[in-house]
Parts: structure tokens; C-alpha cells; sequence
């Protein structure tokens, strides 16, 4: 039934500029202080537990989990909390924040310790007490996909080190240098979920990442180091599960729902490292890119690092940057100033220049079908225009906007630069109106 609303031919060839990509990541030096919100994640924010005055050091838990779907969040710099204070966050969220001097110590929290791991129920309590989440971008908290009831369901596990968009090359240096932590991880989950297949899903314009976990895994036939074409949107969940395994996720599923855990390269070499090591996530592998920075790089920075600092370590701006994105250019999130933090989920912070950032002037549709050719999910925009247009609720549900995963691919080929992707997103909102109050007439 869904097959053919998921081609693996479509998508769009962006520009992939990975200027950074033969660059390892350096650490930057802890900075003045640190603004840590304690919403990073989906789900619900964690609750702080310390105030103005209290000494921290690093990795010590300063807001527990919120809920189910939650994740703790923990100091990333030794010092002196200066304050628990509300702020904006870039999606337009009102979170808490812990605000942080930082000592220059970096001195480590003393009770660190190593979790003890021998089943995959201790694999989801160790990685929930690590606060990680989805470190690829759309920061899903890991435990919760780890929370398997029945593990004769997982069939696959999915390694997703696509990384497909342009200027991101943070997974790709985690899968050159750190491919020993990465390659202990992938055997740790193997042995606790054993799948009947593991599949690291590489675009072929990462070859060096490709044949070092080629050969990394070369004797064992079960872990398949897959090259796939550099089509973006490859990286999608469902793009990539498809790709790899042939497994379809219909709309409103979970890959589980088909036999599939999925989670980010980054993801499992932190996870692995938290095992080893006990320091929960407290800093970030970022790519600093765009047209506007001096010194582009891969760096490490503690989570909570204001942008400012960021791109001062980078060497500043060579011009005035006019767009500062969290992420990639086609589904990164633009930033209101450069007070904003260092999140768990930044893979990249990326600055542009005024004629990179110029927004194309928009021009009624023309019918040409390109969004429709290059959807990875077969949808039919211009129908979800019209539908939209009318305030038609049910006619969107009818056209399956809400498998839209907002990728960008159509406003991307669209060449009378169409708002595709924002008007996708406000129907999803119309859509899920239509349902709430479908469901309160039938109560």
C-alpha cells in the first residue's frame, strides 16, 4: 500500500560542500560560562534541582527527567550555577535554563561512575541516566527507543551515518576518528538485541569513512557497511530504513512497528562512550561552516557554549553574517542572535553571508511537477496547496501531508521558489485540529 508513496530514486542532488570534512574535530577551551536549557529533546523538559550559589562540576545531574520522554541534563563546565532563569529557544519554546560560571577547572563531577551493563533493560536505564539523545539532529531521547519489551521484534538495526546535507561533517569524523568506540557500540548492541542484520547506511561521498568500517567488520557477514547514492534526503528515518533493509514505515508507525531500531552514528559512539567511561553527554562534536566564518572546523564544545564563543574560537566572521543556522541549509533552524546555546542536538552551526542568505523572490506555481518527481514520499504538494488554500482538513489528511518529513527536497527543486515546506507545516497543524476535534465528537 505504501510502496509506492517511498521512491529510493528521489530526492534531490544538493551541493555538498564538506569543506571540513578532512579536518579533525579540536576541543575548544571551556568558555566564561555556560546557558544549559532543559529542553533539548522531544518530549517533556527536565526539572532543575540546583539554584543560584550551588558549586557544580562537570558531568554532575543538575535537572532530572521530566517524564517517559524526557532526558536528564547535566553540567557541562565546573563553577558556580549564577542563576535557573526562563529563555526563548530558537523553535520559539519557553524552557528553563541553568546558567553557569565556569571555574576554568573543568574539574569532574566525583561521583562518576561506569554503569554495569548484561542486558538491553540496562542498556536503556544506562542511556537514559546518560541524558543522550538523538545527536543527529532531531534529538529524540535514545532510552526510549532502547525500551524494548520483546526483543524477538528487532530484526534490524539501522546505523544511520548518511549525513546528507550540505556543509555537515561532524558523523563523518566521528566515524574516521572515534570508529574503535563506534565499532565497539555496534558489537555491544548486536549482542544484547541480536539482530539478524546490522546496516551502517554511508553516503558514497564519504569513501574513507566507508572503507574503514568496511574493513573494520570485514569477517563478520551480519554488520553490512552499506554505500548508498548521495541523494539527500538520505539520511531520512524512512528514507534510509527503506534503503538499507527494504522495510517500509507507514504513516503514523514506529521502525520498531517493522522490525527496525534506527539511531545516529554519533549517537552510539557517546553511548558506548558513557559505558566506558561514566561522563554523561556534556559536549558536542559540531561542524562551524558558512560563507561568513573565518576558520571553518570541526570542534568540541560543552553543551551550553553560547554561539558567540563558537565562532569567536573559529576565528570570527570575514563579513557580517545576515542567516545563522542550528543545522544544515535545508532543514537546519535559524537563530535570533548569537547568544543562543550549544544544544545536545547540534550536529552543526552554520553562518552565511547577505548573498548566501538572500531569500528568492516567490512566484506562483507552474505546475511542472518537480516537487512531485522528487518527494521521497510521493506526495503531491500542489494538491496539498489546494487543500490547504481551502482550509480543507480532511482533504489533507486524505493526501498524507503528515508523512511530510519536512526535508526541504521540493522547496529545494521548486523553481518558482514556493514556501512548500512552511505550508506543510501549518497543515499538519490544521490536520491535527481536525483530528482532536474529530475525537471529541465521538466522545
Amino acid at each position: 500500500m505504501f510502496k509506492s508513496f517511498l521512491d529510493p530514486l528521489s530526492g534531490v542532488h544538493v551541493p555538498h560542500r564538506k569543506n571540513t570534512a578532512h579536518l579533525e574535530a579540536v576541543r575548544m577551551p571551556p568558555p566564561g560560562s555556560v546557558v544549559i536549557p532543559t529542553v533539548m529533546h522531544i518530549g517533556a523538559p527536565a526539572k532543575p534541582i540546583v539554584k543560584a550559589g550551588d558549586k557544580v562540576a562537570v558531568g554532575q545531574l543538575i535537572a532530572e527527567s521530566g517524564g517517559f520522554v524526557s532526558a536528564p541534563v547535566h553540567a557541562s563546565v565546573s563553577g558556580t550555577v549564577k542563576k535557573v532563569e526562563d529563555i526563548v529557544l530558537s523553535n520559539g519554546r519557553q524552557a528553563p535554563a541553568i546558567y553557569i560560571e565556569s571555574d576554568g577547572e573543568m574539574r569532574p563531577y566525583e561521583g562518576i561512575h561506569k554503569p554495569e551493563i548484561s542486558s538491553l533493560a540496562d542498556l536503556a536505564e544506562a542511556v537514559r541516566d546518560s541524558g543522550i539523545v538523538g545527536l543527529g539532529g532531531a534529538g529524540f531521547p535514545t532510552s526510549v527507543k532502547l525500551a524494548i519489551k520483546d526483543i524477538s521484534k528487532v530484526e534490524y538495526f539501522v546505523i544511520n551515518g548518511a549525513e546528507c546535507e550540505p556543509y555537515i561533517t561532524s558523523d563523518t569524523r566521528t566515524m574516521l576518528d572515534y570508529s574503535k568506540m563506534l565499532e565497539r557500540g555496534v558489537r555491544r548492541i548486536v549482542e544484547l538485541t541480536k539482530p539478524k542484520a546490522v546496516y551502517l547506511g554511508i553516503e558514497k561521498n564519504k569513501p574513507k569513512a566507508i572503507k574503514k568500517l568496511k574493513q573494520i567488520f570485514r569477517d563478520d557477514p551480519t554488520i553490512v557497511v552499506k554505500g548508498l547514492p548521495p541523494m539527500y534526503p538520505q539520511g531520512g528515518e524512512k528514507v534510509l530504513i527503506y534503503n538499507t533493509t527494504g522495510r517500509i514505515v507507514p504513516e503514523g508507525k514506529l521502525p520498531l512497528d517493522v522490525g527496525v531500531v534506527i539511531m545516529n552514528v554519533t549517537t552510539l559512539a557517546n553511548i558506548e562512550q558513557y559505558l566506558e567511561t561514566g561522563m554523561p553527554l556534556v559536549e558536542k562534536l559540531i561542524t562551524v561552516d558558512g560563507s561568513a566564518v573565518k576558520e571553518p572546523k570541526n570542534i568540541f564544545a560543552p553543551i551550553g557554549t553560547r554561539l558567540s564563543d563558537v565562532f569567536e574560537f573559529c576565528g570570527g566572521f570575514k563579513e557580517e553574517p545576515k542567516k545563522i543556522l542550528y543545522g544544515g541549509p535545508m532543514m537546519g533552524t535559524a537563530v535570533p542572535d548569537l547568544s543562543v546555546p550549544v544544544l545536545k542536538n547540534t550536529n552543526a552551526v552554520l553562518a552565511f553571508a547577505e548573498k548566501d542568505a538572500e531569500v528568492p523572490k516567490e512566484t506562483p506555481c507552474i505546475r511542472c511537477g518537480n516537487c512531485v518527481n522528487h518527494c521521497p514520499m510521493r506526495l503531491n504538494p500542489p494538491a496539498i496547496a489546494k487543500a490547504f488554500n481551502n482550509k480543507d482538513a480532511e482533504g489533507l489528511y486524505k493526501q498524507r501531508v503528515n508523512l511530510c518529513m519536512e526535508c526541504g527536497a521540493c522547496s529545494f527543486i521548486c523553481p518558482a521558489h514556493q514556501p512548500i515546506v512552511q505550508r506543510h507545516k501549518l497543515a499538519k497543524i490544521l490536520v491535527r485540529d481536525w483530528q482532536n476535534a474529530q475525537k471529541g465528537g465521538k466522545a
